[in-house]
């Protein structure tokens, strides 16, 4: 039970003034001997490792706020929260902290021997203390609420801000005094009375009273029937010449709609406390850059944990929210209604974003369970740019923080089209190229097109907007659903690349085929151009990321060909898309790339924009000249040898930049390589042609070998061999290289060239009668060539014995019929 009573989240404010989630864990009070104080630690609850350790400080202004939250800073510019998942655990540690802080301040022993304080400690209090003495002296004293004695007050409370222990004390008295509602009397006596000057002061007064970042004085303030008079007080700027008007504008510009009614009202009263106050921070106060940054963190916690609050309140009412959706996809409900559906929908996940990384997961399921995905495919079709727009938020914030649910809802949605057979393929893993295999003619169905990939693709293409804002932000999602690096392991990342490349992929390369189906592009207005650029942005992170799907698509579908079209745009910025694309492939290093590229002579569009720029100082000379410099620098032979043969002539005239000289240099020692290698074979040839014999002297001893051979096999050969058997028999080979073994005897360093084991001759015409024949080691073979045929021999030093090949029937007749003689030793 202790440990839930302690339960805590550590949050801490970040730069955009934002709460970050630390971690959760259990937190206790005790004694650090490092920190020689009593301290707040905090041990995660996973792990057990140290989330927080935290003097407790007198002069740190603590808050207890909304019955679960410790709110604290720690220096100038970090501020750290704990909520708690109990109201018993807060109560436990506010008592521990306002004990520490009031023994450390005031040198008062306490009962509990814990909480001792050491001589260390003691000195520090009491220098602290010395300081707390010489601040608040003389006292503070705030003077009567009175219009006459404004200026004093102004005085008092700009005096106390410097010092965090006046800070606390004035914040004390002004809650108990209840000075705020006394003041906001002399406010509305001022506005009667018209009395400028006072306007004035009040405005610098309850200014600093914010700047007092306590959040006890801000539930005063906030109450329902005094944030209005508060606001007021905030009209009147002295740097402004003229009153401003918020108060007009929070009762009757700002209207709150109920687009399904909350029957909870305690959620009502917070949603409109929580539009006020982020008025007040946002419009009220100058920028933060005026104070120091972290003077208003408390106003800042204050509206995100109201929001947390809204959000959870909202979420357990299972009703609204299915009402909600029940209408947003209702197709009898007018635009109107769906427009402010869509809206409350998109403010109600931009209020998830302040929940911790656990419960925006439980909200994001609650609304995929509830068709949240299913709507959007209706909203983002509509016409009215408003409800647009809302649906693209909305969906962006789903694929921010969970893209696999989409990816998941889009084979859900495409195994329902799909025959069983092939469904049961891609569970067994055998249609994993089913994306790139369907032929470009190849239909597909028609239910696809409704699929939610497919409306963000048709989205971005179609976006009327000149500046193209809504088609960039769908380009960012579309790249999020398509990296494979955010892909869990629920989803195969396969089958979901595999589902986009047949369903998906041809949507997305439509326009651009459109438009080059000749020569140069068809159609070149500015918004045309920029779509375009935004799909070669998504190709080229498709090329880099996807490997054999891309891959295979756009080489059966010549897709490069069609881009490089783009390469005689009148927009510069698009044919640097386009040669950014052929550059993402070069850069992937593929020989089926390159061949491809070589192939389909791909190059001369490039080549082609190279003279046309005309050697011009400029972006689009600089990346042609950064491409071929890649092709040269990461040794590519194939590309380098064909642009230098095919386009050697041309590019050899540039000469401001050494890339082609560099290019020809490395071509030309390509082929010097290659005709080194060529005469180092024949050098081989040549020296193995001394052991070739003469024509000739062949024949007799082939003669020879058939009047000494010994006893032939009374077996016939398979019938597969007999016409090489009996061109064998003609030619007499073994014979002859037996006399060459016998003639050599006795000399050193002779060169014999035996028969290899297994020869098709020696096991169907003869074997060998010796029972100590033994076939020696194989060596490395080299051509030999004669006028019937085409034998491979091998050239080592062997014993003056002579070997012969012993082999079994069953060899015989397990050689393949295409054998042919090889002679190896």
């Amino acid at each position: 039970m202790a440990d839930t009573r302690r339960r805590v989240k550590l949050y801490a404010l970040n730069a955009d003034r934002q709460w970050d989630d630390r971690g959760t864990g259990h937190v206790s009070s005790s004694y650090i001997d490092r920190l020689k104080g009593m301290s707040l630690l905090v041990r995660a609850e996973s792990d057990g490792s140290v989330l927080l350790e935290s003097k407790i400080l007198p002069d740190t202004a603590y808050q207890k706020q909304q019955e679960t939250l410790i709110v604290w800073s720690e220096g100038d510019n970090f501020d750290l929260a704990l909520s708690f998942q109990e109201k018993a655990g807060c109560d436990e540690i506010w008592e521990k902290i306002c004990q520490v802080s009031s023994r450390s301040i005031l040198n008062v022993q306490g009962k509990d021997p814990s909480v001792d304080i050491t001589q260390d400690l003691v000195e520090e209090s009491e220098d602290e203390r010395f300081e707390d003495v010489s601040d608040s002296a003389p006292p503070i004293e705030l003077p009567p609420c009175e219009l006459s004695r404004l200026e004093e007050v102004t005085e008092v409370i700009s005096s106390c801000l410097p010092s965090p222990a006046r800070r606390e004390k004035l914040a004390m008295i002004l809650e108990s005094e209840n000075y705020i509602k006394k003041l906001l009397k002399i406010f509305h006596i001022c506005e009667d009375l018209e009395n400028i000057e006072g306007l004035h002061q009040l405005y610098e007064i309850f200014r600093n009273i914010f700047m007092l970042n306590k959040n006890d004085l801000f539930e005063v303030m906030f109450a329902e029937d005094t944030i209005f008079d508060v606001v007021g007080a905030l009209e009147y700027d002295p740097s402004s010449p003229t009153p401003k008007r918020h108060r007009d504008f929070l009762r009757n510009v700002s209207h709150f709609k109920e687009v399904i009614p909350i029957s909870n009202q305690e959620l009502i009263a917070k949603i409109h406390q929580t539009y006020r106050v982020q008025y007040i921070q946002d419009v009220c106060f100058p920028t933060p850059s005026v104070f120091e940054e972290n003077m208003l963190s408390t106003l800042s916690s204050f509206i995100f944990f109201n929001k947390v609050e809204i959000v959870s309140l909202i979420q357990e009412d299972s009703k609204f929210l299915s009402e909600l959706f029940a209408q947003l996809t209702d197709e009898s409900t007018d635009d109107q209604k769906r427009k402010e559906l869509t809206l409350f929908l998109k403010e109600y996940c931009m209020f998830s974003q302040t929940l911790q990384p656990q419960n925006r997961e439980s909200f994001f399921k609650t609304l995929s369970t509830l068709g949240v995905l299913q709507a959007l495919e209706i909203t983002l079709r509509m016409n009215d740019p408003a409800i647009k727009s809302a649906s693209t938020d909305i969906l962006s914030y789903i694929v921010d923080f969970n893209p696999s649910m989409v990816r998941e809802h889009a084979l859900q949605q495409w195994n329902k089209i799909q025959p069983p057979e092939d469904q049961m393929a891609t569970k067994k893993g055998n249609n994993r190229q089913a994306a790139w295999q369907q032929p470009s003619d190849e239909p597909i169905d028609v239910s696809a097109e409704n699929f939610l990939v497919n409306v963000i693709i048709e989205q971005m293409i179609c976006d009327t907007d000149p500046e193209m804002g809504g088609a960039v932000h769908l380009c960012g999602i579309l790249k999020i659903l398509l990296d494979p690096e955010n892909m869990l392991a629920t989803v195969n990342k396969s089958d979901f690349l595999n589902y986009f490349y047949k369903c998906c992929m041809h949507s997305l390369l439509a326009p651009i085929l459109a438009i080059t189906t000749g020569d140069k592009p068809s159609k070149e207005d500015n918004q045309t151009a920029q779509l375009m650029g935004l799909i070669l942005e998504l190709l080229s992170f498709c090329v880099e990321h996807h490997t054999f799907q891309v891959k295979n698509y756009v080489m059966n579908r010549d897709i490069i060909k069609r881009i490089l079209v783009l390469m005689k745009s009148k927009h510069t910025f698009l044919a640097l898309c386009a040669l950014r694309f052929i550059r993402k492939i070069i850069g992937m290093k593929d020989e089926f790339y390159n061949r491809y590229i070589i192939s389909g002579n791909l190059f001369q569009p490039i080549v082609d924009a190279f003279k046309r720029n005309n050697g011009r100082y400029n972006l689009l000379d600089s990346a042609i000249i950064e491409l071929f410099e890649f092709i040269k620098v990461e040794d590519i032979k194939t590309l380098c040898s064909h642009v230098v043969e095919r386009y050697g002539k041309i590019l050899d005239k540039v000469d401001y930049v050494q890339t082609f000289k560099s290019l020809r240099l490395r071509y030309e020692q390509y082929l010097d390589r290659k005709d080194r290698s060529s005469v180092d074979n024949v050098s081989l040839i040549m020296r193995n042609s001394r052991y070739r014999r003469d024509p000739r002297q062949l024949e007799e001893d082939e003669e020879m070998w058939f009047n000494d051979d010994d006893e032939i096999e009374d077996e016939e050969p398979v019938n597969e061999n007999k016409d090489l058997d009996d061109e064998f028999d003609q030619i007499g080979l073994g014979k002859i290289l037996d006399k060459r073994a016998r003639d050599a005897e006795g000399k050193e360093n002779v060169k014999t060239v035996p028969l290899r084991p297994f020869s098709p001759v020696m096991m169907n015409n003869r074997r060998s009668n010796s029972p100590s024949s033994i076939a020696p080691p194989t060596s490395p073979t080299v051509e030999v060539k004669t006028p019937q045929l085409t034998r491979k021999g091998g050239l080592v030093d062997y014993p003056d014995e002579d070997s012969e090949e012993e082999d079994d029937d069953d060899e015989e007749t397990s050689t393949p019929p295409s054998k042919r003689l090889r002679v190896s030793s």
